[in-house]
C-alpha cells in the first residue's frame, strides 16, 4: 500500500515546486543577499569620512559657483513669497537643520521652535523633519568608501538624485518655498527671471559659468549644490580615531560602538556616514500636526535610513521628529524589535525584517548614545552673508 502512494506524492510535490511564485523566490533571494552583506558589516569596522569630496563631471567645483551658492542659499528671492530662503529651515547656527519637529516654510515668521505661521494662514507644515546639510556630498558612500554624487540618495522618501536636483525640489513644493501664488512650472521660470533683473547676478552667473545664457534653473542647482559641497564635518573625534588616534574617543564611547554593533544597529547605520541609504519600514508614530498620514516611500509607510552624524543639531528624530530624544528612540527600536507596534496603520508582519534582529536590552542605551556622541563636530563653515543681492532679508523672515 505504502508504495502505490509514492509516485503521486513525488509528482504532487515535484509539480509543486516547478510552479513556485517566481516573485517569492525572488524576494528570498534579495533577502539572503541582503543577509550576506549583514553579515559582512558586521565584521567590519565602520570608517571615517574620506578627507576629500567628489563632484559630478558636469559641475565641477568652483570658488565662484560656490559662493554663488552660499549667496542663492541665504537669499528669499528663489521662494514664492519671497520670505523663505534654503537657510530658513538649515540654517548654520543650528548645524544647517531645524530645532522642530516638521518645518514650517511659506508664510512663517521666526527661528527654529519659536518660527510660527502668520495670519490667517492656509499654508500646511512640511511633512518631514529637515535633514541637515552637513556631510549631504557624502550621501549613498557605502563601506568602501564608494558613492557616485550624481546619484546620491535624497531627501526621506528618495524623491531625488544628487544635490544638483535636491536643491531645486524645495522650489517646487508649495508648503516648503513655492507658495500658493505659482504652479510648479511657474515657479521655476519666475526665479529665473528674478535673478537675471539684478545686476550683480548677471556678473556672478557669468563668472561661475561660461555659458551665453548662463542663468538658468539648473545651474542655480548646481550652484547651490556646489555650495552644499563644502559643508563637511569629516574630523570627527570618531573620525580621528578611526585614523589611528586612540584616546580620540573615551573608553566608555569605545564600548558603546562595540554594543552598536552587537546589538544589531550596524545593519542599516553603516558606512562612514552610518547609513545604508536604503527604505526601512519600522511604524514610527505619525505627526498629528500632519493633516493626513504620511505613507512615506511609494505609499509603504517606509522612509530611508538617516545618516548619525552630528545628532546634537538633527532633534527631534525619525522622519517626522516625533521623537524628542536618543533615549526615546532606542526604547521605540527595542519595541518594534519585540513586535510592538507604535502606529495602528503598520502591522508587525509590514516591519522590515532587520527589526527582528535587533537585540537591543535597555543596559545598552546610556554607553550607544555615549558613541553616538562622537559623532558630533562643531567644525564647519558658519559663514552667514551679511546682505543677499536682492536685498531681502538674509536667510527669510526668520528675526535673529
Amino acid at each position: 500500500m505504502a508504495t502505490k502512494y509514492v509516485l503521486p506524492l513525488f509528482l504532487v510535490l515535484f509539480i509543486l515546486g516547478n510552479c513556485s511564485n517566481p516573485e517569492a523566490e525572488h524576494h528570498q533571494f534579495k533577502l539572503e543577499k541582503q543577509k550576506k552583506k549583514r553579515q559582512l558589516v558586521a565584521l567590519s569596522q565602520l570608517g571615517a569620512l574620506p578627507t576629500k569630496v567628489k563632484s559630478p563631471a558636469d559641475n565641477t567645483f568652483s570658488l565662484e559657483k560656490m559662493e554663488l551658492g552660499r549667496l542663492l542659499f541665504f537669499d528669499p528671492i528663489l521662494s514664492g513669497d519671497k520670505d523663505v530662503a534654503c537657510a530658513t529651515c538649515h540654517h548654520p547656527t543650528n548645524g544647517y537643520a531645524e530645532y522642530r519637529d516638521i518645518s514650517i516654510g511659506v508664510n512663517g515668521v521666526g527661528f527654529g521652535s519659536k518660527r510660527s505661521f502668520k495670519k490667517p494662514n492656509e499654508i500646511p507644515f512640511v511633512k518631514k523633519n529637515a535633514h541637515t546639510i552637513l556631510n549631504t556630498a557624502f550621501n549613498g558612500i557605502d563601506i568602501a568608501n564608494q558613492y557616485n554624487p550624481s546619484e546620491a540618495p535624497m531627501f526621506w522618501d528618495l524623491r531625488a538624485q544628487g544635490l544638483e536636483a535636491q536643491a531645486i525640489e524645495p522650489l517646487k513644493a508649495m508648503e516648503e518655498m513655492r507658495g500658493m501664488q505659482y504652479s510648479e512650472t511657474e515657479i521655476l521660470i519666475e526665479i529665473v527671471e528674478r535673478l537675471a533683473a539684478i545686476p550683480t547676478y548677471q556678473s556672478l552667473f557669468a563668472a561661475a559659468f561660461d555659458e551665453t545664457k548662463p542663468i538658468t534653473i539648473e545651474n542655480v542647482g548646481k550652484a547651490i549644490a556646489a555650495f552644499e559641497r563644502t559643508l563637511l564635518t569629516n574630523n570627527s573625534r570618531f573620525d580621528r580615531y578611526m585614523r589611528g588616534e586612540e584616546s580620540a574617543i573615551s573608553l566608555a564611547e569605545k564600548d558603546g560602538f562595540e554594543l552598536f554593533k552587537k546589538v544589531g544597529c550596524a545593519n542599516c547605520h553603516n558606512g562612514p556616514m552610518f547609513s545604508d541609504y536604503q527604505i526601512h519600514v519600522l511604524g514610527v508614530p505619525e505627526n498629528p500636526k500632519l493633516g493626513e498620514v504620511d505613507k512615506g516611500f511609494e505609499e509603504t509607510f517606509g522612509f530611508r535610513t538617516p545618516s548619525l552624524r552630528n545628532l546634537r543639531y538633527t532633534a527631534p528624530y525619525m522622519h517626522n521628529g516625533t521623537m524628542q530624544d536618543l533615549q526615546r528612540v532606542l526604547e521605540f527600536y527595542e519595541d518594534i524589535s519585540f513586535g510592538k507596534p507604535q502606529n495602528p496603520a503598520v502591522s508587525p508582519s509590514q516591519f522590515d525584517p532587520l527589526v527582528k534582529e535587533l537585540r537591543l536590552k535597555v543596559r545598552d542605551m546610556a554607553p550607544i548614545i555615549s558613541f553616538l556622541n562622537a559623532l558630533n563636530d562643531n567644525d564647519f563653515d558658519k559663514t552667514v552673508p551679511e546682505m543677499v543681492p536682492s536685498g531681502l532679508s538674509v536667510g527669510g523672515e526668520v528675526n535673529l
